[in-house]
């Protein structure tokens, strides 16, 4: 696929280059309580603005219905983008407007679309309606424009503003896409072996694509979160009120076969789903009726530690409990220490985004304690699960 660098290479002063970027940061009460995706974001922006290049970027917000909300507008982004580069960048309404701001630009300037899901065609399953948001958003780059994608939270999703586009003006991969793309492909193909896989979150359907495609080639799944009762429950073991895929109980022990899931001895289970709900740590095989697991326990923490001790890989996606809750985030903190030390000890350690990459801020880790932690949990499953991405496939073939 064509890179930055070689969109850089030609005379890119003075053209029109649209940039779709994942920008779909957490807000609360309108303001951005984690901006890392919008800082991952800013070295192919920069890059691009010193080359003179006029940079219209385009991204989303949440999941708006029925049209524009308030509440998931960028403007919050735009400002953000301004502090991070030290001037005002204009945040353009859709339509004639948008033109008209994007007309105004000087060379070296940036300007922000507004949330390109306010449009429903951004996310169309007819064809012809997302194509003709991408004809729209491509006469805004103009006819010697170029398009860069650099949101690789969104290369999964065949959409306007990611895949459409792409096939309207030439198109480029941005150098976030490119470092996401080469991380996963270590992980996907021959790996530094021990490969320690840590598996979290909630449901074990999330999973089950990306434990099937990795299995082959790692060395232990080590499988915490709400996603270990269904495999506890494989076992045969009781699992009180913890939440349960039963549909998911036979593909568990399919994989409990391969003898390389490792499972807690212990969970911490509480009456509630609740801060200040009274809570217990018990066996995982000895989970009392009526009481729900969310975390994993001193024992379970323990041997996670030591499946991770000589790793060479590891890849985590995933919190093994609900770490929101204080008396519940035992487990995470105690797995992130474990995975810090093995990339003090030289390991590639990948997080997949999403809520481990959450968790990791929410509890206060040092970001710089993992090689890489990926802007895309849904796109690096799938990724390292071996489906094609759309965002990714017309790059490779405009």
């Amino acid at each position: 696929m064509r890179t930055l660098d070689d969109l850089l290479a030609e005379e890119v002063a003075g053209r029109r280059v649209l940039v779709r970027a994942d920008l779909n940061v957490p807000l609360e009460d309108g303001r951005i309580t984690d901006d890392r995706r919008i800082r991952a974001g800013v070295p192919t922006l920069r890059r691009l603005t010193d080359a003179g290049a006029r940079v219209v970027v385009t991204a989303h917000l949440g999941r708006p219905e029925g049209g524009s909300d308030p509440r998931l507008s960028l403007a919050p982004v735009a400002v953000r983008l301004g502090e991070l580069f030290g001037a005002a960048v204009p945040l353009a309404e859709p339509g004639g407007k948008a033109a008209a701001t994007v007309d105004a630009l000087a060379d070296g300037g940036l300007v922000l679309l507004e949330n390109i899901r306010f449009d429903p065609r951004e996310t169309s399953k007819d064809d012809a309606e997302r194509a003709a948001l991408a004809h729209e958003l491509a006469d805004l780059a103009g006819a010697d424009g170029a398009f860069v994608s650099d949101g690789f939270g969104v290369v999964h999703r065949k959409q306007a503003s990611v895949y459409d586009v792409a096939r309207e003006l030439p198109a480029y991969a941005g150098d976030l896409v490119l470092t996401e793309v080469a991380v996963l492909r270590t992980l996907a193909g021959d790996a530094q072996r021990p490969y320690v896989v840590v598996l979290g979150g909630s449901k074990v359907s999330d999973k089950l694509g990306v434990m099937t495609a990795l299995q082959p080639k790692v060395d232990a799944v080590l499988v915490g979160g709400g996603m270990c009762f269904t495999f506890l429950a494989a076992q045969g073991h009781g699992v009180g009120d913890s939440l349960l895929e039963a549909d998911q109980i036979e593909a568990c022990r399919g994989f409990l076969d391969s003898g390389k899931i490792v499972l807690p001895p212990d969970v911490v289970v509480a009456d509630a789903v609740a801060a200040d709900a009274a809570h217990d740590v018990v066996p995982a095989d000895a989970i009392p009726d009526g009481r729900v697991g969310l975390d994993i326990g001193p024992a379970g923490v323990a041997r996670f530690a030591e499946a991770l001790g000589d790793a060479r890989t590891v890849f985590w996606n995933g919190p093994m409990g609900v770490f929101e809750l204080a008396p519940f985030a035992t487990g995470t903190r105690g797995v992130a220490q474990a995975i810090e030390a093995a990339t003090r000890r030289g390991a590639t350690t990948v997080v997949g985004g999403g809520d481990s990459a959450a968790a990791i801020r929410a509890l206060g880790r040092d970001e710089a304690g993992y090689t890489h932690i990926s802007t895309g949990g849904g796109a690096s499953l799938e990724y390292l699960e071996g489906k094609a991405l759309p965002g990714l496939v017309v790059l490779e073939n405009p």
